[in-house]
């Protein structure tokens, strides 16, 4: 597994420095209407586009209405989606829980029926293990979300554009990359891959954690300083702060992933207009990182009352749930 939770908790790390809280990213379906056979190992998960069957909900047609999300312990958006998807349920009258789980226990917890959904599946790489696993007593619902990946990136106003460029730009940003966990996927693969792949074994590579990264690139950013940190996406620091991606021309930093919904099998018949919903979600990076930086940035709420966080970041932006019921979001 490429990406940054292949191999740490930190995700879950709580916020420290700066309180910034560390952001989720990891470590792409036959279409969104994949649903009975989920296990299929023929199943082409990265071909998926979000909204690309939405249509309108009626969610007052539903009779049951409780519903439990599962989200995963320490990815951000895993948590941003329940609860904005929790925030327009209970507009419609739905009681709606968000239960956290690792990843492990999130599946088995909606193969067995125990959970609804979750909302946060990573494919074709990160997750792949548990597709196969748990596939055949799962439904996909859709993917909201299709540049999960790992990154590098800059200031915005700073001169390289890609990684090739590093090479010739040491002066520019002191010949250092701010890194996060010494454990991380994320990690790892800046080490072992992107450095030696662009020449830039004679660079220094800060392994430390995600809140010291963020709060050097908060440092950097006040101070007006030219800075290289390891990233992901999706994460709030692309709202928070003026960064950009350095293009990859090798690809040392992996293909992107597509984040999908998985509810037990059943789930799109006993709910059919919940499944509908899901497979309306769509989640632009802007939307996205916004959201995030509203619920978890020390700025804002700093991991603390989601739903108030999420009613807020709604009435910013007022047409974003109503376009989603209406099935406009992909338009």
């Amino acid at each position: 597994m490429a990406l940054r939770r292949m191999m740490t908790v930190a995700g879950s790390v709580a916020v420290i420095a700066l309180g910034l809280s560390a952001c989720g990213a990891t470590d792409n379906g036959d279409d969104a209407s994949v649903e009975a056979d989920a296990g299929n190992g023929d199943v082409d998960w990265s071909d998926c586009t979000p909204g690309e069957e939405s249509a309108e909900v009626d969610l007052d047609s539903e009779d049951d209405k409780d519903i439990t999300i599962g989200a995963f312990n320490g990815w951000d958006e895993s948590y941003a989606a329940a609860h904005l998807t929790k925030y327009a349920l209970e507009q419609d009258g739905f009681t709606v829980a968000v239960e956290s789980f690792d990843a492990g226990p999130a599946f088995t917890a909606v193969a067995q029926g125990d959970i609804d959904f979750l909302m946060d599946s990573w494919l074709p790489v990160t997750h792949e293990d548990y597709i196969q696993q748990f596939g055949d007593d799962m439904e996909a619902q859709g993917c909201w979300y299709i540049d999960a990946k790992n990154t590098i990136a800059v200031n915005e106003d700073s001169p390289a554009q890609s990684l090739a460029d590093l090479k010739e730009m040491a002066d520019e940003y002191g010949s250092t990359i701010y890194g996060i966990e010494a454990g991380a996927g994320l990690t790892r693969m800046t080490e072992e891959k992107m450095i030696p792949t662009y020449g830039l074994e004679d660079w220094d590579f800060k392994i430390s954690s995600t809140p010291a990264m963020l709060a050097q690139l908060q440092s950097s950013t006040d101070s007006g300083e030219n800075i290289v940190v390891t990233l992901w996406r999706p994460h709030w620091a692309y709202d928070a702060f003026p960064v950009r991606d350095l293009e990859d021309p090798e690809g040392a930093m992996g293909a992107g992933e597509v984040v999908y919904n998985f509810a037990y099998s059943g789930f799109g018949e006993d709910h059919p207009q919940v499944a509908q919903l899901l497979k309306n979600l769509v989640i632009t990076d802007e939307n996205l990182a916004s959201l995030e930086n509203t619920m978890f940035s020390e700025d804002n709420y700093a991991g603390e009352n989601l739903d108030k966080a999420v009613a807020e970041w709604v009435e910013d932006n007022d047409t974003f749930v109503d376009d989603w019921k209406a099935g406009a979001l992909a338009g």
